[in-house]
């Protein structure tokens, strides 16, 4: 495998992330103010978010910062913070159609689910993560570093818990060039293929797994893909590949090294914080929390997952998950079980906007 490793922003430490804030990007008062403007304008009750379109959402004096975080998120450290969305005076929905009018700009949204939907509210729903079925997003669990799955994610955060919660993230990168120095030949077995289950949300025409390479490489970059619960939930399915003993060293190995201090960077969202991470090179994680009484104070974040309008060529062993790897082109997602006209129809009107490629 040939690719640049120590060359690229994207394999930083902890304390490299602290010590150079490129990465956070703060909007003042007047772009605050036109983000306000253009949602204000946009708004309609009547509208589905596939009634929205890039051209409704003037960014205005916003544009210039957002085009730098998610050029940060492409080309330098691979995650993102936007400080200052506007919060105050904004419910619950008029935050999440901020967050989908921002996303308008900058790539096609993808399906999250097995309702196919396209914004997952964050929030503790008394959902079990640890299931052959269960997902982290509305649960209060601490979750395991992971990838999901789609190019890019954008986070924006409405309430904070009560106690915990705290973000985490680690360079994939990073934590690839520790395996290799000081664990070689484990490392080379990440390299291969394993199973990683798809919690019972698969699409008609999909398995209930895929095989998939935890790195891999094209055009001399360094690609990631984890998920242990994943993995784990996999092992259970009937024709599966039983791992190894020295796979699951591996395995072990790995997870435990992105969770060492020297590398994983902790950060607490605030209201009006927007965090965006490439999944390709950042791993993240999240600590389990305590919410608040109050139903209106309850921890709420909206997870967007974007298809880039700029995305780079993908290693042709992520086209089992992606269905495309090609740049440009509409990908990644778990398209879910009630994927229809409506949502094909969205994708493909949002990808001619961006001069990308619709493949479903």
């Amino acid at each position: 495998m040939g690719f640049r490793l120590d060359d690229t922003p994207a394999a930083w430490s902890a304390a490299e992330l602290d010590a150079d804030r490129r990465w956070t990007f703060n909007l003042d008062e007047r772009a605050r103010c036109d983000l306000v403007a253009a949602l204000t304008r946009a708004l309609d009750p009547d509208k589905s978010l596939f009634d929205y379109r890039c051209e409704d959402f003037d960014l205005g004096a916003a544009e210039p910062l957002l085009r730098a975080a998610f050029a940060e998120v492409r080309d330098g450290r691979g995650v993102a913070l936007v400080r200052g969305l506007p919060r105050e005076g904004l419910d619950e929905k008029d935050f999440e159609i901020l967050t989908w009018g921002i996303g308008l700009h900058f790539g096609v949204g993808r399906p999250q689910g097995r309702q196919s939907h396209y914004i997952s509210a964050v929030r503790d729903a008394g959902n079990n993560y640890r299931t052959g079925t269960g997902r982290g997003y509305n649960t209060n669990a601490e979750l395991d570093f992971h990838t999901d799955s789609t190019d890019v994610v954008v986070l924006s955060c409405y309430n904070r818990a009560a106690a915990g919660g705290m973000s985490i993230t680690t360079s994939s990168v990073a934590a690839f060039h520790a395996m290799r120095r000081e664990h070689p030949q484990l490392a080379e077995l990440l390299l291969e293929p394993i199973h990683f289950s798809r919690q019972g949300e698969q699409a008609p025409d999909e398995a209930p797994s895929y095989p998939h390479p935890v790195f891999d490489s094209v055009d001399g970059r360094l690609f990631s893909k984890w998920n242990r619960n994943r993995v784990t939930s996999a092992q259970k399915i009937e024709g599966v590949p039983q791992l190894s003993a020295t796979q699951w060293e591996a395995l072990e190995t790995f997870d435990a090294l992105v969770r060492r201090p020297d590398l994983a960077h902790n950060m607490w969202l605030q209201p009006g914080d927007l965090q965006i991470i490439n999944s390709h090179v950042t791993l993240h994680s999240r600590t389990d929390f305590t919410d608040h009484e109050d139903s209106a104070k309850k921890r709420l974040l909206f997870r967007l997952w974007l298809a880039p309008a700029d995305g780079r060529q993908l290693p042709e062993s992520w086209r089992v998950l992606y269905k495309a790897v090609e740049p440009r082109t509409v990908r990644g997602g778990i398209i879910g079980q009630q994927y229809d006209a409506a949502r094909r129809a969205f994708e493909q009107r949002q990808a001619a906007a961006l001069g990308m490629q619709a493949i479903l």
